[in-house]
């Protein structure tokens, strides 16, 4: 574990640095912008300092622009102040945190004022990092990205835009932000980021569709999707105590771990959890905080639900331990055309956990994931009647149920962090060979030898 200024932040095993290939004068040194960090625990915390960590463990540097830890409460965390800034070392990883507007994961303007301050403190204070091989920004944080490129301007590197997902046209689809000129707006500022990155690195094949369709060049757009870390997320038994402390034991669990925004469909799924009050051997588990929670709570109260058990966002050393006590994965996502181009990053950590998934959204990318991989049942469009049926299913049919947690094991294999990981920095590493000069040709293949032990982890189960 790494201790910093109070906070326990655990230290993700990977390969031994005898199976990474690094040669001296190869290394890139990264300056990455994101809002999110750990201890955050939402999908953009977890993915850029996963990937982080192999990246310092073959020899890359990396420094880290990110504010004091708050989401989604809105405050920071124990152990920390909203400091003008704060350095840490964590794990060989340099963050910079920087001040910023908290707000809580809900309203409109206070996030947007929350998401604009850091955009302008991480380009103040990333202005006096060391200058860089590349930038790099993630997305849906939008300001995030304009900082980013403002950053590559002012050291004169090139600038990789990570699209994590297509906004503005998801805050739209959920009613955050309307048609108008303020809109318009903001997709002129999007456009121009993709026209003056290096490359755009998206995370789903349907984001590349959209930015070409858009004219942006096909060839300077990489899809990287999601993963997860396989030294973390993999079979174990059920934790039994946590099981009798949730009131969840010899119960049929199906659990929904992660952000309850407005992107989710939560509405619907309290009609689910109702349709399946007759079955007292199912429980339905809802672990994480977000826009949508506190009227989810309430409306189970309202509607005398007994059969859902609700509780605070954990930090990510605890999540595997409530994935042991689920049955089946819920992986819902609202019923809009814009979230079809969507993965959601749980569906990979039920994977690796060997949890089959039934998917609850409108049909494309994710639901062509779980049906192509044979990792769970798709119900798209999402119908509730459709999504009952298929959980007492799962409930009375062990084999239907064992085969797809097998299919899903299985395919995490490929979607493992540290293939994410050897991915993108091959991307950075060829963003950064037309600026060096020097660089020899096929250097990525030399410096990034990253292994995760799939096999060794798999040949445990």
């Amino acid at each position: 574990m790494c201790t910093t200024d109070g906070v326990r932040i655990p230290l993700i095993a990977v390969a031994d640095t005898d199976e990474i290939a690094c040669t001296q004068g190869e290394t890139v040194r990264v300056l990455f912008v994101t809002d999110n960090f750990p201890p955050e625990t939402n999908a953009a915390a977890s993915r850029v300092y996963e990937r982080a960590l192999y990246w310092v463990e073959a020899g890359h540097g990396v420094t880290v622009i990110t504010c004091q830890p708050n989401f989604p409460f809105g405050k920071p965390y124990d152990g920390y102040r909203n400091r003008w800034l704060q350095v840490e070392q964590v794990n060989g990883i340099r963050v910079v945190r920087v001040k910023s507007y908290m707000a809580p994961n809900e309203g409109r303007i206070r996030r947007t004022l929350d998401f604009i301050s850091f955009g302008i403190s991480a380009t103040v204070f990333g202005s006096f990092e060391s200058r860089p091989d590349v930038v790099v920004a993630t997305s849906p944080q939008f300001f995030s990205a304009i900082a980013g490129w403002l950053l590559s301007v002012v050291k004169r590197r090139p600038f990789v835009f990570e699209l994590g997902d297509l906004w503005p046209a998801s805050i739209k689809a959920v009613g955050v932000c309307r048609d108008g000129a303020a809109l318009r707006a903001i997709e002129a500022v999007e456009l121009f980021l993709y026209r003056r990155s290096a490359a755009v690195i998206a995370l789903t094949e349907a984001f590349k569709k959209d930015l070409v369709g858009r004219s942006i060049p096909e060839e300077k757009v990489h899809v990287v999707r999601n993963g997860a870390d396989l030294k973390r997320f993999r079979p174990q038994p059920r934790d039994e105590r946590l099981a009798d402390d949730l009131g969840l034991s010899g119960k049929f669990v199906v659990g929904y771990i992660g952000t309850h925004g407005m992107a989710h469909g939560m509405d619907k799924l309290l009609d689910l959890i109702e349709s399946l009050e007759d079955r007292p051997d199912i429980r339905f588990l809802f672990v994480g905080a977000g826009a949508a929670k506190a009227k989810m709570v309430r409306d189970a109260e309202i509607r005398g639900l007994d059969n859902v058990v609700f509780v605070d966002s954990q930090p990510k050393t605890r999540i595997a331990r409530y994935w042991s006590l689920c049955d089946v994965a819920l992986v819902p996502l609202a019923d809009r055309p814009v979230f079809s181009t969507v993965i959601p990053s749980k569906l990979f950590e039920t994977m690796a956990m060997g949890v089959p998934v039934l998917f609850f959204g409108p049909r494309g990318e994710a639901s062509s994931i779980v049906e192509d991989e044979g990792t769970g049942v798709v119900v798209a469009p999402p119908t509730v009647p459709v999504a009952a049926a298929s959980l007492r299913r799962f409930a009375d049919d062990p084999a239907f149920h064992g085969s797809m947690a097998a299919a899903a094991l299985e395919a995490s294999r490929s979607h493992s962090r540290a293939l994410q990981a050897q991915q993108v920095l091959e991307v950075l590493s060829n963003a950064v060979e037309p600026h060096a000069g020097t660089a020899e040709a096929g250097r990525s293949e030399r410096a990034m030898g990253f292994a995760d032990d799939a096999d060794a982890i798999h040949g445990e189960v």
